[in-house]
């Protein structure tokens, strides 16, 4: 497959592998941003990118940004259909406040294949073993 990307900024930096076999791409930060304790920002790429049809782009944390930082990605879903720049959600959970640095990982994107489904009102769900059965249902 190819994903077909777009510079909207000439310094941004391209989505890329770390490792051969990473299934999540690198997306970068196209400006500096300092996202303090319990705030949301916003965090510009600098690219926009063509997702080809029947695919979705699925934003990720970083796991090192999540789990040493308390960095958590936000608004994750990037429709194949968009063209504009990518601007990546996210939340600082943490104690302190972070900087993403320009040209710095934000977090990570999946390209996965999807299926459109039919919608179709019924009246009855069907009987399952777990029925409604939600939060905890399956003990610890």
């Amino acid at each position: 497959m190819i994903l077909k990307v777009k510079k909207l900024s000439p310094d941004a930096v391209l989505p890329s592998y770390a490792h051969p076999g990473d299934v999540g791409l690198d997306m970068y930060a196209n400006e500096t941003v300092t996202i303090k304790p319990g705030e949301v920002g916003r965090i510009k790429s600098g690219i926009s990118m063509e997702i080809p049809e029947g695919h979705v782009g699925l934003c990720w944390d970083k796991s090192g940004l999540s789990m040493n930082h308390k960095i958590k990605v936000l608004a994750g879903v990037i429709d194949s259909g968009f063209r504009g720049e990518l601007v990546f959600g996210v939340i600082n959970l943490g104690k302190e406040k972070y900087t993403f640095e320009k040209g710095h990982k934000v977090l990570q994107m999946l390209i996965q294949k999807v299926e459109r489904v039919e919608i179709v009102e019924i009246d009855e769900m069907s009987e399952t073993s777990r029925g409604a059965g939600g939060f905890g249902s399956t003990g610890k």
